[in-house]
């Protein structure tokens, strides 16, 4: 059995191997040769903390396994990310514990390239303006990932506490690109492309701000009544995910799909945008919405890569198990 720490994971997994490893997998499902098992996601009643195992197997790629891991709110006043978690791979053929790495850093890295694959897939090809909703932990990622899918000249951005969107300004200096914090009227009216990164259960942008022609990524809902967007915004656009099941019971189209203003067909599988199947965006003026609910795929994809490169680098450790 391999092991890879979490030290070592920012030096074996580069953002663009992350979007090709997302990328591949939601084609993956799309096409029936990959499939996610249902999410276990329970308030477990100490430190105010969500807990979870998401896992799936890909037939194409033989990764069998699960993220195992949650969100604990107390831990960034301990100065350690709030989102914690362990990935297990196991050999498809016997079943074996494979390997288990650390699944904290890969975690951040395949949120984001879920939401570049959207933007790389969907945004139109002219988009300027990028747009953040968002400056927690994981915001950093999301803009670093979304600059390399489009030649943004501009970064816009709004956070609930305003102090942590230094956050957000820093990463921008560190791209070359600059920063402005602004109202949620003007960065709905303003951005090309908007990435929501938080853990609301109330809708924070609502439907008539958002312009024609937007791509919106909905990156942080991922549990039943969580919230980012109204439901409004979801009946406008058209709607794609990474699984269909996760966003209509827990992702951010539950709310729409409650409110009868959309229905699960309406829902449509970015990897079938990949494979070809679906054309993506029609036209400039179409708005086009990504419900990024993150599965367990996603994981065992960048895990699988991970444990590959640290093998021939030398820096998976090798223990008897």
């Amino acid at each position: 059995m391999w092991i890879v720490p979490e030290a070592a994971i920012g030096d074996l997994m580069t953002e663009e191997a992350a979007f090709g490893a997302v990328e591949a997998v939601f084609g993956a499902m799309a096409s029936g040769d990959a499939y996610n098992f249902p999410v276990i996601r329970e308030a477990i009643g100490h430190a105010d903390a969500l807990y979870g195992f998401k896992s799936g197997f890909d037939r194409k790629a033989l990764n069998l396994g699960v993220k195992s891991g949650g969100y604990w709110p107390g831990n960034a006043d301990k100065g350690i990310p709030n989102h914690q978690s362990t990935v297990f791979l196991f050999d498809a053929d016997t079943g074996r514990l494979k390997a288990v790495v650390g699944g904290n850093l890969l975690t951040a890295l395949r949120t984001a390239a879920a939401s570049a694959v959207s933007i790389a897939h969907l945004a139109r090809t002219d988009a300027k303006v990028l747009g953040m909703i968002g400056a927690g932990h994981q915001s950093a990622f999301q803009m670093r990932a979304a600059v390399r899918r489009r030649a943004f000249e501009k970064v816009i951005g709004w956070n609930l506490h305003p102090e942590m969107l230094t956050r957000l300004a820093s990463t921008a200096e560190e791209l070359g690109l600059p920063f402005e914090a602004v109202g949620l009227e003007r960065l709905g009216t303003e951005a090309d492309v908007i990435i929501t990164i938080t853990s609301s259960f109330e809708a924070t942008l609502k439907n008539d701000v958002v312009r024609p022609g937007t791509h919106l990524a909905c990156m942080g809902t991922d549990t039943v009544g969580k919230q980012e967007v109204e439901p409004a915004i979801l009946a406008r656009a058209t709607v794609f995910t990474d699984e269909v099941a996760q966003s209509v019971t827990l992702g951010e189209a539950q709310h729409a799909v409650a409110a009868g203003m959309i229905e699960e067909s309406d829902v449509n599988p970015i990897g079938r945008v990949i494979n070809g199947d679906h054309p993506g965006r029609t036209s400039d003026g179409e708005i086009t919405l990504f419900d990024g609910t993150g599965v367990g795929l996603q994981d065992l994809a960048v895990a699988s890569a991970v444990v590959e490169r640290a093998i021939e680098t030398g820096v998976a450790v090798e223990v008897d198990f």
